[in-house]
């Protein structure tokens, strides 16, 4: 019997992706987000789609005590994770001194405190068990310091750092740790007009999160390091690397993404 698939950010965009791929292979899930409505139709609709036992779980992922509440909340249902897909994440674009603290606060919390916990308290069930899955979605973007997203691409490549470490941490008890590191990806998180995702997803400059959760799941199960979806973006990382930063800086002040110097 499979046990319990954990997917956080699940009710919409990769999330939901990948609790569909999951469900598609018999995985029972809990799906969690922060967002009640959401969360339950999304559950709803899988459960129907796919015949798994779907739970739902709705939880502000970005709260500094979520993944002990979260790893309570599991254990009082009695279920056993047998893979733990940390997804949830939050994105915008601007310069840091401009941001407010709460909302830098609200972004470490999401993208490290609560997956480093949930792997914590996860990773040691399933080392006694002697084996389990950790899916980690990192970013492109965690090789690519700009302005603009200086703490999103700080915190994913936190993330790619932590799951390679783990990875290594866990290899002897068959527990696989696996990071994930995609481009633009067609979800909400980018205020793009139909038409303009749409062009988008024609010059594979966008992947649709369906096809990006298949490959992932795929790499997971195969017990990958790590992937980097789509073969533009492993074309062109190598050559983003090589730009000055100065050079990047001056591009996104010219396109307006960056205010103009004082």
């Amino acid at each position: 019997m499979k046990g319990y698939a954990l997917v956080t950010g699940a009710n919409s965009g990769i999330g939901r992706a990948f609790a569909e791929e999951l469900a598609q292979r018999g995985y029972p899930l809990l799906l969690v987000s922060h967002e009640e409505e959401a969360i339950q139709e999304a559950a709803r609709q899988i459960q129907a789609s796919y015949g798994v036992e779907t739970i739902a779980l709705c939880q502000d992922l970005a709260l500094p005590d979520a993944g002990h509440r979260l790893y309570e909340r599991c254990r009082a249902l009695g279920v056993e994770v047998e893979i733990l897909v940390s997804n949830a994440g939050t994105f915008y674009f601007k310069e840091t001194a401009q941001v407010s603290p709460a909302v830098i606060e609200r972004m470490l919390h999401l993208h490290v405190t609560t997956p480093t916990l949930l792997c914590r308290y996860f990773a040691e069930e399933m080392r006694q068990r002697r084996h389990g899955y950790l899916l980690l979605t990192s970013s492109l973007s965690c090789w690519l310091p700009y302005p603009g997203i200086a703490l999103y691409a700080s915190t994913k490549r936190y993330l790619k750092s932590f799951s390679r470490a783990l990875r290594s941490e866990l290899s002897d008890y068959g527990v696989s740790v696996t990071v994930v590191c995609p481009g633009a990806v067609a979800t909400q998180l980018y205020p793009l007009s139909d038409r303009l995702k749409q062009l988008a997803l024609r010059l594979h400059i966008m992947m649709p999160p369906k096809r990006l959760a298949k490959q992932a799941i795929h790499a997971l199960f195969a017990r990958k390091a790590s992937l980097v979806p789509g073969m533009i973006n492993r074309i062109f990382l190598p050559i983003l690397l090589l730009l000055p930063h100065r050079w990047v800086t001056w591009m996104l002040r010219r396109s307006g993404l960056l205010p103009l110097e004082p």
